[in-house]
C-alpha cells in the first residue's frame, strides 16, 4: 500500500470494550500501515494491541493519540476476515475483539495486563503480618516463591481467591507494587544456525592440513566438515554439519576463526507434517451416484470463481459412500481454478487419516491447523498461509481462522458434530460461521454427513441448503484384507454397482434387549450375544471395537426391572438426581430428589418404579477401564487398547493408537465418542455398543438425535472391507424411536418423527434459543443472582413488547463444576437475542443457539 494514511479505526484488543477507537498514524507508520495490521496503541493509562480495520477520513474526536507501533509488518488478517470479524459481532453478543483474537494465533494477540511485585512493608514485620487475611498471605507467599507476576499468572494460580480484592489492600498498605504491562508476543520466527564455506570447493583439499593437529581426532572432524560443506554448495543448518561428521559447536566456531566457513542464520518454517508423506494416489472412477453429485458440486465451484453467489450443499451420504472423494474433487477443482481451500473434521483425533489421503492427492501443498500443535508450528502455519505458500489447510475447528488470501473452498466433514461449536467464552458455531465466510468470499461451503443434523435436513427441504445424496456404500480396501478373504475360503459379502464399482450392504445390527439379559441371570455388562460374537472375531484374527455411548460421567435414573426412565410429566425429558440445598423452593439439604433442568419441576426420587413397582431404581453409568478390565477377563489373550480422554493427552497420541490399532498391533478398540468419527479400519468386522441408553437419557432436546448420530456412525466403523461386518447394540430401552432408526440405518424415519417431536415442544428448527449461565462458589448467591436476572427480562421483554418465553432459572444439569454452582435461564422465541443487546449482563455467559442446554 504506497498511499499514506492519516487515521485509523481501531479495534482494541481488551476484554468487554465493544467500541471502536479513532488514533493517528505518525509520519514513519503513515505508509506502511494499512487494515488487517497489528499494532500497539495508548488506551487510558496502559499501552494495548489493537487491529486497524480501516483508514477514515475525519476522526471522531477532536484529538487523537498516536499508534505506537507495528506488532508485525505484513496485516494479520485479511479483507475478507476483517468484514466476517464486523458481521459476527453485529450478528452475536460477542465483541468484535473476541472476534479478531479467534483469527490470530496463539502467542500472537496479547491483552494488556497488570504485573505485580512483592514489596518490604514500611511498619514492624511482625505487626504487619498479624493484620493479613488469608487471601493476602496467599499472595503475597506466591510473589514470594515465584516472583513478579502478571494477573492472568496469578489467576491460573489462585483460582476461586478473592486475590484482586486482597492485592488492592496489600496495595494500600505498601506491600505490593503494581504497573500496567503489555506483554511481548510469545511467539516468534524460528531461526536456525548455518554453516557455508568461506572459500571455492575447489580449495578445500589444499587447506584440510591446516585445520587442526595432524593426526588428531580434532583434525578429522573439522576436515569431514570442510568435505560435507564442499559437497553441499550451499547454506547448511548446522545440525546437519554435526551429524555427518561427528563434530561439535567449537569444532565449527574454529573453523570460521581460521576464515575457512561462515557461520549464520537462516529462518526455518515450523511444519507438523515435514517429514510426512503418504503414496501418490489418483482419483478413482466414480459411482454413477457420486458423478451426479460431483456434477453439481462441480458446477457450483466453477460459477462460484466466476462471482456467482452459491447455496451451501449438504452431502448426505451414508458410511463409506464415498463422500472424501467428492471432497478430494472440489479441492482439486478449486486449486485448479486459482483459489484456496479449507477442509474441516471434527476432532483432533481424525486429522492423521484426512491429512494422509490429502497430502496423497496434494503433496506440498497441505497445511495443518489444530490446537495440539505447538504455538510455533500452528504460527508458522498461519504465516505461510497468509503469505498465499498454501493451497490447502485441513484441521479441526480453529483451521476455519486460517487467513488464506484467495479462499475459494471450505468443506466440513461429519458436519453434524457438535465439536465444531465453542464451548467456552467466545462461543461460537464454527457451522454458521463458515457459511457467512464463505458467502463472503464468493465461495463453495461443502456440509458431509451421514446423519445431518434434522436442523439442516430442514433448511435443505425449505430450499436454503442445496441436497445431494449418496445412498449406496462403496466396498473398499479389497487388497489390504484380501488374504483373510481367501483364509475364511467363502464369498464376500460385496454385489456389483450398475458395473462401475463395487457396493457393499450396511452391516447388520443386532439389538440386545439388556433386561432380558438380567432376567437370563447375565449380570455382566456383555450380552451374551455380544461375548460370542467378540470371541469369533478374535478367533478369525479380526478386530472389533467396544463403544461408550456416553459423555463424561453422564448418568441416567431407570428401573433395571422394567427399563422405565423417570422424566419430567410438562417436557418428557428425562429427570435427574439432584441434592438440595437450604432456601427458598429446594429441597431440605442433603435430601436427594429429582429435577427437570428445564422447567424447574421437582419431585422426590420414588422408592419404587412407578411403572412396575421394581424397587432396583438406579442410575447407570460405565467406563472404558471397566469395560478394559472386563474384556482382558473374558479373553486373556486379546490385545486391548482404549481410545478416551485419558489415553490421548500425548500431542500425537491420537496418530499413535490409529496408527498401532490399523497395523493390528491390537486386537480390540475400546472408546468412547471418538469411535464414532469417520474412522475407516478394512479389518474391524464387529463394533459393540456396551450401552445406547445412556446418552439417549440426557436431559436435553437433541439427546435422541445424538444418540441416533453416534449410534449410526459408529456401526459405520464395521465391514468395510470384503470382510463384511456386524453390530451388537445393547440397550434397556430396545423400543425407542432413536435406537430402531439406528439400527435399520434408516434416516428417513428418524428424522420424520423427530421433527414432529421438536414441533409439539417448540424447540429448533421451529424456534430459536438462548442459554444464560451463572457461576459462583456461593451456593445462595449463584440462586439469588439467577432470579434476579429473571425477573430483569421479564421487565426487558414488556417494555420493548417481545414476546419471550423463559424456561427458568433452574439448576444446571452439572449443577456445580469447579467448585462453582451453576445457573441457567433458556429463552425461547423468534429471536430472543434482541431482548439481550445492548444489556449489561456482567458475568453471565450467553449462547445464542447453543447445541446443548445442559
Amino acid at each position: 500500500m504506497s498511499e499514506t494514511i492519516a487515521y485509523v479505526e481501531v479495534a482494541v484488543n481488551v476484554p468487554a470494550v465493544t467500541e471502536v477507537f479513532h488514533y493517528h498514524l505518525p509520519e514513519a507508520l503513515a505508509a506502511r500501515v494499512r487494515p488487517g495490521h497489528l499494532v500497539e496503541v495508548p488506551f487510558g493509562k496502559q499501552q494495548v494491541q489493537g487491529v486497524v480495520l480501516r483508514a477514515v477520513a475525519q476522526p471522531g474526536v477532536a484529538e487523537t493519540k498516536p499508534v505506537s507501533g507495528l506488532v508485525d509488518e505484513e496485516a494479520a488478517l485479511t479483507a475478507s476476515q476483517l468484514l466476517l470479524a464486523e458481521r459476527q459481532a453485529s450478528q452475536s453478543l460477542i465483541p468484535l475483539a473476541a472476534w479478531i483474537r479467534l483469527m490470530l494465533p496463539p502467542g500472537l494477540g496479547q491483552q494488556a495486563d497488570t504485573l505485580y511485585e512483592r514489596q518490604e512493608p514500611a511498619a514492624s514485620r511482625l505487626a504487619y503480618e498479624a493484620g493479613l487475611g488469608e487471601a493476602q498471605r496467599r499472595l503475597l507467599d506466591l510473589l514470594a516463591r515465584r516472583g513478579p507476576l502478571r494477573g492472568r499468572q496469578i489467576e491460573a494460580a489462585l483460582r476461586h481467591v478473592d486475590w484482586r480484592g486482597a492485592a488492592r489492600a496489600l496495595t494500600r498498605k505498601g506491600a505490593l507494587a503494581r504497573r500496567a504491562v503489555l506483554p511481548e508476543p510469545s511467539v516468534s520466527r524460528q531461526q536456525v544456525r548455518t554453516a557455508r564455506l568461506a572459500l571455492p570447493w575447489e580449495q578445500v583439499e589444499a587447506v584440510l592440513p591446516q585445520v587442526g593437529r595432524a593426526g588428531s581426532p580434532a583434525q578429522a572432524r573439522r576436515q569431514a566438515m570442510l568435505r560435507f560443506l564442499a559437497n553441499e554448495q550451499k547454506e547448511v543448518d548446522v545440525a546437519w554439519v554435526y551429524a555427518a561428521s561427528r563434530g561439535s559447536a567449537s569444532d565449527l566456531r574454529r573453523l570460521a576463526e581460521l576464515g575457512l566457513v561462515v557461520i549464520g542464520k537462516e529462518e526455518t518454517w515450523r511444519d507438523p507434517l515435514e517429514g510426512k508423506a503418504a503414496s501418490l494416489s489418483e482419483a478413482p472412477t466414480l459411482t454413477h451416484d457420486q458423478q451426479a453429485c460431483w456434477e453439481v458440486i462441480q458446477g457450483r465451484i466453477q460459477a462460484a470463481a466466476a462471482g456467482e453467489a452459491a447455496r451451501p450443499i449438504l452431502l448426505h451420504g451414508v458410511t463409506g459412500s464415498g463422500k472424501t472423494e467428492l471432497y478430494l474433487q472440489a479441492v482439486a477443482e478449486t486449486l485448479a481454478l486459482g483459489r484456496q481451500a479449507i477442509v474441516l473434521v471434527p476432532e483432533i483425533s481424525l486429522t492423521p487419516q484426512t491429512v494422509n489421503r490429502f497430502l496423497a492427492r496434494f503433496p506440498g501443498q497441505v497445511g495443518l491447523a489444530h490446537s495440539k500443535l505447538s504455538q510455533g508450528e500452528r504460527y508458522d502455519t498461519w504465516r505461510r498461509a497468509r503469505a498465499g505458500e498454501l493451497s490447502l489447510v485441513v484441521g479441526a475447528r480453529s483451521a476455519l481462522f486460517t487467513p488464506l488470501p484467495r479462499l475459494g473452498l471450505i468443506v466440513m466433514d461429519e458436519c453434524h458434530d457438535d465439536s465444531y461449536y465453542q464451548s467456552e467464552p467466545p462461543f461460537y458455531d464454527a457451522r454458521q460461521v463458515a457459511s457467512e465466510y464463505a458467502a463472503l468470499v464468493k465461495g463453495v461451503y461443502l456440509l458431509g454427513s451421514a446423519t445431518p443434523r434434522v436442523s439442516d435436513r430442514r433448511l435443505a427441504e425449505s430450499g436454503r441448503m442445496e441436497y445431494l445424496a449418496l445412498p449406496a456404500r462403496i466396498l473398499a480396501h479389497r487388497q489390504a484384507v484380501q488374504a483373510q478373504v481367501e483364509q475364511l475360503g467363502g464369498g464376500s459379502h460385496y454385489r456389483l454397482l450398475e458395473g462401475q464399482a463395487e457396493a457393499i450392504e450396511l452391516p447388520e445390527v443386532k439389538v440386545i434387549d439388556m433386561r432380558q439379559e438380567l432376567k437370563a441371570g447375565n449380570r455382566s455388562m456383555f450380552s451374551r450375544e455380544l461375548q460370542m460374537r467378540l470371541g469369533e472375531a478374535l478367533s478369525r484374527q479380526q478386530q472389533a471395537i467396544l463403544f461408550l455411548n456416553r459423555r463424561g460421567s453422564a448418568t441416567y435414573v431407570f428401573c433395571r426391572d422394567c427399563g422405565y426412565t423417570l422424566r419430567c410429566p410438562r417436557c418428557d425429558l428425562p429427570l435427574t438426581t439432584h441434592v438440595g440445598r437450604r432456601g427458598e423452593g429446594t429441597p431440605a439439604a442433603g435430601s436427594e430428589s429429582l429435577t427437570c433442568h428445564h422447567c424447574g419441576y421437582r419431585r422426590k426420587l420414588p422408592s419404587r418404579c412407578p411403572q412396575c413397582g421394581g424397587e432396583r431404581i438406579r442410575q447407570y453409568g460405565a467406563g472404558t477401564e471397566k469395560v478394559e478390565a472386563e474384556v482382558q477377563k473374558l479373553f486373556p489373550e486379546a490385545r486391548l487398547l482404549r481410545w478416551d480422554f485419558e489415553s490421548t493427552r500425548g500431542k500425537d497420541a491420537h496418530e499413535l493408537i490409529l496408527e498401532s490399532f490399523s497395523q493390528h498391533r491390537a486386537d480390540v478398540l475400546i472408546g468412547t465418542q471418538m469411535l464414532a468419527k469417520g474412522l475407516d479400519l478394512p479389518l474391524v468386522t464387529l463394533v459393540g455398543v456396551v450401552l445406547a441408553d445412556v446418552g439417549l437419557n440426557l436431559p436435553d432436546y437433541r439427546a435422541a438425535e445424538r444418540t441416533f448420530q453416534v449410534l449410526t456412525q459408529v456401526a459405520g466403523r464395521a465391514g468395510r472391507s470384503p470382510l463384511g461386518g456386524e453390530v451388537v447394540l445393547q440397550t434397556f430401552q430396545p423400543e425407542h424411536y432413536a435406537i430402531q432408526a439406528a439400527a435399520r440405518h434408516d434416516y428417513a424415519a428418524f428424522y420424520r418423527q423427530e421433527l414432529a417431536y421438536r414441533s409439539e415442544l417448540g424447540y429448533p428448527p421451529f424456534t430459536r434459543l438462548a442459554r444464560l449461565e451463572y457461576r459462583h462458589a456461593n451456593a445462595v448467591r449463584a440462586e439469588s443472582v439467577a432470579h434476579h436476572l429473571a425477573e430483569e427480562i421479564k421487565r426487558w421483554s414488556e417494555v420493548e413488547g417481545r414476546h419471550v418465553e423463559m424456561i427458568g432459572p433452574a439448576p444446571c444439569f452439572y449443577a456445580r463444576l469447579a467448585g462453582m454452582y451453576r445457573w441457567q435461564i433458556i429463552l425461547r422465541g423468534s429471536d430472543p437475542a434482541t431482548v439481550l443487546r445492548g444489556r449489561e449482563l456482567g458475568a453471565w455467559r450467553v449462547e445464542l443457539e447453543p447445541p446443548s442446554l445442559l
